[in-house]
């Protein structure tokens, strides 16, 4: 009977850092989806919140990686679930990092307000950040329910990601020259989109991680 008590203890441990890891999964893309509203309309409450979630989610990432040494000291995984563990801990510091890129674009936000950019652009960008929350969705919900094929779309996806961002820095550098008056508020928003691509980029690394977690081999490029 008492050789079963260390296998509770294993599930129960592991099942709550999987659990922790999809709340601070969620918070991440709760926070990009609140901060993306402010590129079109800043709230300076909503701005706040996203900088204060972006605080929360650097505290639960510490906590969660404390959490994962504390059950490989415990509990000793192998295998299967020690790939998982270590997974988890490298990919909240992907997450961690997001939370922090939310908050970016929640700050540069309050900087586009006096400006009316040209509506291809802002179209064009928001489009960006929309798909950009799309591939955040994918990264984190192909890790916690060890989706392969999603993991391995993410790639792709961030092909789009990279052509939008061009536009924008092409649009933006034409605005500049029609309204000279306007290129450092015209800037900050090639700095939303760079924010923008640089979560895009993280997810593709919550993915490609996944990808190795999965099958121990290095992603394709």
């Amino acid at each position: 009977m008492d050789k079963k008590y260390p296998s509770i203890s294993f599930k129960n441990r592991i099942n709550s850092v999987k659990k922790e890891a999809g709340k601070i999964g969620q918070l991440a893309i709760e926070t990009h989806k609140e901060a993306i509203t402010l590129i079109e309309n800043y709230d300076e409450n909503i701005a706040k919140d996203v900088i204060e979630r972006g605080k929360q989610i650097d505290e639960a990432v510490f906590n969660l990686e404390r959490m994962c040494i504390r059950f490989m000291a415990v509990e000793q995984p192998l295998a299967g679930d020690l790939m998982f563990i270590e997974s988890t801990i490298r990919i909240s510091s992907h997450i961690k990092r997001i939370g922090y890129l939310a908050s970016n674009i929640a700050d540069t936000s309050k900087f586009i307000t006096d400006i009316k950019p040209p509506e291809r652009l802002m179209e064009d960008l928001q489009y960006m950040a929309d798909y950009v929350q799309m591939m955040l969705s994918k990264g984190i919900h192909s890790f916690l329910d060890q989706n392969l094929d999603t993991a391995k779309e993410l790639r792709k996806d961030d092909d789009k990601v990279d052509d939008l961002f061009d536009s924008v820095l092409n649009q933006v550098t034409d605005a500049m020259f029609k309204d000279k008056e306007s290129i450092t508020s015209l800037i900050n928003l090639v700095f939303i989109a760079r924010f923008l691509e640089r979560i895009g980029d993280r997810s593709v690394d919550i993915g490609s991680r996944t990808i190795f977690m999965l099958t121990l081999k290095k992603p394709k490029p």
